[in-house]
């Protein structure tokens, strides 16, 4: 009965994250208790295998018929698509919060503000443009399995601020009324499987300097965390989606320049 009982608990944390990390209709299958989002965090590299698949499968197939810069737009939109642009809305967050500086309680409040301001409109055409940029310098076969592997280890990283920092707010102030449980061991070695695992295959595939991949983007990760500590001393939501798509981004280039 209790192997039963952990199991559906696995089954209900995977689902959780699935409808949380992306706008496809799971939730008309199934809802999960709303104790599981407390734990999305631990299977975020998960939902990369699939946003990152679909992102890579239009690469690769949309080159067959498409001209590769029309399929690295492409690209790009299918993603938006699958995540509802959850992502991108956190950098837009986090550019406008930290661009407009001043202490603390001044970076959430902008950071909460719903309205989109120039650092936020800055930043995120910035990161369209080097994203796009350096998927574009890339082969075809080489930009999908780039992306098949740096999708989930960017997510994989980006989910130890969870684990580094406490969040920011109160649990009644954050956007989605629920705050994120610290990784434990388990989900740690869980999470590092889900991230490191595709990352391996696509170095093993390319042949791509592994060092480079692994360790730049982290250190981006690394000095993110400390701005994100000497402002807020703690994390939000933004925080987590602007890290993620930091230190993805610090794949590409570092794959592009390989």
């Amino acid at each position: 009965m209790e192997e039963k009982a952990k199991k559906t608990r696995w089954f209900d944390n995977i689902w959780a994250a699935l409808i949380f990390f992306t706008r496809l209709p799971f939730w008309r299958i199934y809802q999960p208790p709303q104790a599981s989002y407390k734990t999305v965090v631990e299977y975020w590299p998960l939902t990369g295998w699939l946003t990152g698949g679909a992102m890579a499968a239009t690469l690769y197939f949309g080159s067959m018929v498409l001209p590769w810069v029309v399929t690295v737009i492409a690209a790009i939109v299918v993603r938006l698509l699958i995540t509802g642009a959850l992502h991108e809305d956190g950098l837009a967050d986090f550019m406008d919060g930290f661009g407009g500086g001043g202490n603390r309680e001044r970076i959430l409040a902008i950071m909460k503000d719903s309205h989109i301001g120039t650092y936020g409109v800055l930043g995120l055409i910035l990161y369209m443009l080097l994203l796009g940029g350096a998927l574009y310098s890339m082969p075809p076969t080489t930009a999908a399995l780039i992306v098949l592997g740096a999708d989930p280890y960017s997510k994989m990283v980006t989910s130890q601020l969870v684990t580094m920092l406490p969040y920011a707010r109160r649990e009644e102030e954050a956007k989605n009324k629920t705050i994120y449980r610290k990784p434990t061991l388990a989900a740690g070695l869980s999470l590092t499987v889900q991230g490191l695992l595709p990352l391996a295959l696509v170095i093993w595939l390319t042949g791509i300097d592994w060092y480079g991949i692994i360790f730049i983007p982290a250190l981006v990760m690394y000095f993110l965390y400390l701005l994100i500590l000497r402002k807020l001393h703690g994390y939000t939501g933004d925080c987590c989606g602007a890290v993620c798509l930091l230190v993805e981004l610090a794949v590409y280039l570092v794959a592009c320049t390989l």
